[in-house]
């Protein structure tokens, strides 16, 4: 028999041993990852030396599908289509394949293989590509399809074509697909978008002037200075000069137009007025209106057709609203922003003030489903409140059991543990394509207990019939965040909803211009902050801990909200866009003006979507922490000018219904 002390011994040894051994394994794993990363990067700045170099070390590397790839993406140009389709095989059915399918297809477009690109692209699975699509189309027109009113469509942002789509355009005018007017239309585009190379490819088809056209967008005071030109492409620069111009001075862009307007075509005239039109709407300057007639009948870009129905929501007239939303792209006629509006532009016309008939209940009831913010003013609008929907079983060990054993979660989860979230979030969601709605809750509970919410809310958010509130509205850290909101009088759901939409509760989000956190707070924010309530050891690194985030993200927004009188939706907007700018954005309302119509109306994209989808979280949230239905138009409410009074708004009509 063998004593306790020599088991004891023994055993310690083992152990000893074993955790060793674990060690040893943990710090080749950390120098793999390591090496891993190193090999991304020196793909990423084409250094074909470093990537055979860092890829020779990770022969037993536990995602070797991602080495293989960067090999072949390092020198994807000489690289030889069996070699391509070897790795299609060999790991066959991974989001990588499709990766690398989509790098090829780019290069066969370039290489003009349309042979082998035909037989490729019906294989690329997300399709998500712009040039791609581009090069696509190409490959039809040039067997002798008809592809232009689907290549119009498609080319409506020139900052992402790239050669593929400035090669279709030139296709399609080539073989009489495209007129002149598609070019001059993709010329104006490119002032809009402030593409110089798109203007110049652009102007070299219709064998203009292309310095010219190349001033028009970077140096338009002077392209304006040299005067209008003569011949439709020189009026057309001309035009794409005036709407630059009007971005810096739509005084002196006006004076332009009209100074030029002689020796203009009608429809020249209305075109630059639609772009001073364009650039006025983003100021919310009274004189919008007037330049927005001016440019009637005008042929409008995607960007003027809605700012043109926007300014017409903040003048309450719905008639015009109606009519722009019925003249514009199919496309786009059919998004929910435009469905919404359409049906509440009904209401108005037809002097509803209640519940909603006819064409306008039909529209609201076909986006009523949607769990957003139009779905849920939609369904006010049919009569019902916004409420949680009853979830079904509670997920069980055993369906989460095939989820956690998935080589394509395995994968997300150890790119989300180097911080590698790009990579994490395609293989997770690859791995979703193809489950049922229970398997995506499974799912959102394995995110859940991997602390990835990010990933449990985005996956939950797919399913339609099978719900759970609390996966797609999760409120963690409330041990921090109860105190905190309770002591400065602030709505928790408010919170729990700006925070949703910040960071999706991802640790240690980091935002492209610096803001961290939870609540992404700037470095200089948190500093500030930290000096008004009296916290004298403030450190950047305290943003990433989870109090001190939450106590000075808390405390920043509760300023804010007394910058803007108590009001939640300016109070979003300022903490997104910041107060300067709201205080512009407000300083342009003479009374008060319905929420929906202010916010719609925001004038940078990012801001306005924020503010829908904070306003539409924070509803959900008070449902949830309430118990009870909820009215997120109530929570929006009016806003009104800095110090408009009570008896100001009783002799003032708000903006109509």
């Amino acid at each position: 028999m063998i004593s306790a002390s020599k088991w004891i011994a023994g055993a310690l040894v083992v152990a000893f041993t074993t955790f060793a051994h674990a060690d040893d394994i943990s710090a080749d794993s950390r120098r793999d990852d390591d090496s891993f990363l190193l090999l991304r990067d020196a793909v990423r700045q084409d250094d074909a030396s470093k990537v055979d170099f860092y890829a020779a070390r990770l022969t037993s590397y536990s995602i070797p599908s991602y080495v293989d790839y960067y090999r072949l993406k390092s020198r994807l140009k000489d690289v030889t289509a069996p070699e391509i389709r070897d790795f299609f095989q060999r790991y066959q059915g991974q989001a990588i394949v499709d990766r690398l399918r989509n790098d090829w297809l780019l290069e066969l477009g370039r290489k003009r293989d349309w042979a082998t690109f035909d037989e490729q692209y019906p294989l690329f699975v997300l399709n998500d590509d712009t040039q791609v699509k581009c090069y696509a189309l190409i490959s039809r027109a040039l067997k002798g399809q008809k592809v232009a009113d689907e290549a119009r469509a498609l080319l409506t942002a020139p900052s992402v074509y790239g050669q593929p789509c400035a090669d279709l355009i030139a296709t399609l005018y080539q073989n009489g697909q495209f007129t002149t007017d598609d070019l001059y239309a993709q010329l104006r585009l490119s002032g809009e978008h402030n593409a110089t190379g798109q203007a110049r490819r652009i102007v070299a088809l219709l064998d203009g002037p292309e310095k010219k056209a190349v001033q028009a967008v970077d140096l338009p005071t002077l392209a304006v200075a040299k005067g209008i030109g003569a011949g439709k492409v020189e009026h057309q620069i001309y035009i794409v000069a005036i709407g630059r111009l009007a971005k810096t001075s739509t005084k002196l862009a006006v004076l332009a137009l009209n100074k030029a307007s002689p020796k203009m075509t009608p429809q020249e005239q209305q075109q630059g007025w639609a772009a001073i039109a364009l650039q006025s709407s983003y100021t919310l300057a009274p004189e919008t209106t007037d330049y927005w007639k001016r440019a009637n009948g005008a042929p409008l870009s995607i960007d003027q057709i809605q700012w043109k129905t926007r300014i017409a929501l903040r003048n309450g007239d719905w008639r015009q609203v109606e009519n722009n939303i019925r003249a514009m792209p199919a496309s786009l006629r059919s998004e929910q922003t435009w469905v919404y509006w359409l049906a509440r532009a009904l209401m108005a016309r037809d002097g509803v003030t209640s519940q909603p008939t006819g064409e306008a209940l039909q529209l609201f009831r076909s986006i009523s489903d949607q769990s957003n913010y139009y779905g849920q003013l939609a369904l006010e609008e049919s009569g019902k409140l916004i409420t949680i929907p009853a979830a079904g079983a509670p997920i069980t060990p055993a369906e989460i059991a095939p989820i956690a054993a998935n080589p394509n979660f395995q994968r997300a989860l150890k790119f989300f543990n180097m911080r590698l979230r790009f990579e994490g979030t395609r293989e997770w969601n690859w791995g979703l394509r193809g489950l049922s709605e229970r398997e995506h809750l499974a799912a959102a509970e394995y995110a859940r207990q991997n602390n990835i919410l990010d990933r449990m809310v985005n996956t939950s958010e797919r399913t339609r019939i099978q719900v759970d509130y609390t996966q797609r509205f999760p409120s963690p850290h409330n041990d921090v965040m109860h105190p905190a909101t309770q002591t400065l009088g602030l709505d928790k759901a408010w919170v729990y909803g700006l925070i949703r939409q910040e960071s999706r509760f991802i640790m240690d989000a980091q935002s492209h211009v610096g803001a961290s956190g939870l609540m992404q707070v700037m470095p200089s924010t948190g500093r500030w902050v930290a000096k008004k309530i009296g916290l004298t050891d403030f450190a950047q690194e305290m943003l990433s801990d989870v109090r001190y985030n939450i106590m000075l993200g808390t405390n920043y927004l509760n300023m804010v909200l007394g910058n803007m009188d108590g009001n939640e939706v300016l109070a979003t907007a300022a903490y997104n866009a910041g107060p300067g700018r709201l205080r512009t954005w407000r300083a342009t309302l003479t009374k008060p003006m319905d929420s929906t119509v202010f916010i719609e109306s925001i004038p940078y994209v990012e801001t306005r979507t924020y503010v829908k989808n904070v306003m539409s979280n924070s509803t959900y949230y008070a449902a949830l922490f309430e118990g009870r239905p909820q009215s997120l138009k109530a929570r929006l409410g009016t806003v009104a000018p800095k110090g408009y009074t009570e008896a100001e708004e009783q002799e003032t009509s708000f903006v109509p219904r």
